[in-house]
């Protein structure tokens, strides 16, 4: 990469900054999605309370001084497994966008690298995946994976299902993303100097091609992670993915849909879910506008 390219690439990226932090709402919802991954990163020492010490005399109690969100069924601080919940729900967001961006990454850059019939073939089985409802393939595979049982923690067993079934799903859309960016970025100027000068294709596609796409697949991942969330809430609520007393905003919002004669039971789980899902999405589209100020 030569220095008039790298400087380039650092005028773009300063552009890209000063548009992004004119953006207030974005600004403000990065603050936001730092702030909540921190306190579930932290829970231990934020919640006043374990996410399942019982307190059988305080069962059902609206918010007070000292349960500020009240209590469940069984006398659980709810404030507290909020924010353990906030832990389980943005590491299977953020993690399983890691593996759907590794995954589908490598998938679409081959198939748009070598192109020709190994492209054709290779997209052609993202379409059969694609065919069949998200919802229908992400219920399939958890339910495949918990009936192996592959470990005998139920926590990190309902965990890795959630994740292992979330990533089958979100790469598929990531690998036609990079494939499509690969494809135009073949026909640039400097990626067909670098074939002419004999450089192996691993070395074009990380070293030329992969900081030209960045910016894309950047902000598909920032509106990936909220869906991320809300499919391990879904499968929580209909009981296909973490379960009492684990804590999870899926899980919360199942339990507060069952105490209807309890409202706070609902309110507070699904007011930090509709916030995150908010902020993310806000976020996104501020990073996109900064990243390609052409929309």
């Amino acid at each position: 990469m030569s220095p008039m390219f790298r400087q380039i690439q650092k005028m773009r990226a300063s552009r890209a900054y000063r548009r992004f932090v004119k953006n207030k709402a974005a600004v403000v919802s990065l603050w936001f999605l730092v702030f909540v991954s921190l306190v579930g990163l932290f829970a231990e020492w934020v919640a006043p309370y374990s996410f399942d010490a019982q307190d059988v005399d305080r069962v059902l109690q609206p918010p007070s001084m000292e349960h500020w969100f009240g209590t469940d069924s069984l006398g659980r601080d709810l404030y507290s497994r909020i924010v353990y919940g906030a832990r389980m729900s943005m590491s299977v967001g953020i993690l399983t966008a890691i593996v759907s961006v590794i995954i589908g990454g490598i998938y679409g850059a081959i198939s748009g690298w070598l192109g020709g019939w190994i492209d054709t073939g290779m997209m052609r089985a993202i379409d059969i995946l694609a065919a069949i409802p998200s919802l229908v393939l992400l219920i399939l595979v958890g339910i495949i994976f918990t009936s192996l049982q592959p470990f005998e923690n139920p926590e990190l067993r309902a965990l890795t299902g959630i994740l292992f079934a979330l990533s089958v799903v979100g790469w598929v859309s990531l690998a036609r993303l990079v494939r499509g960016q690969v494809l135009q970025a073949r026909e640039l100027l400097f990626v067909e100097g670098a074939i002419a000068m004999g450089a192996s294709p691993s070395r074009i596609l990380l070293r030329h091609i992969a900081p030209n796409i960045m910016g894309p697949v950047v902000v598909m991942l920032t509106f990936q992670i909220p869906s991320n969330i809300l499919f391990e809430s879904f499968l929580s609520f209909v009981g296909l993915g973490l379960q009492p007393p684990f804590s999870s905003w899926g899980v919360l919002a199942n339990d507060g849909w069952r105490a209807k004669s309890s409202p706070h039971l609902i309110i507070f789980p699904g007011a930090a879910l509709f916030m995150t899902m908010l902020a993310f999405n806000l976020f996104g589209d501020g990073l996109r506008d900064a990243l390609d100020p052409k929309t």
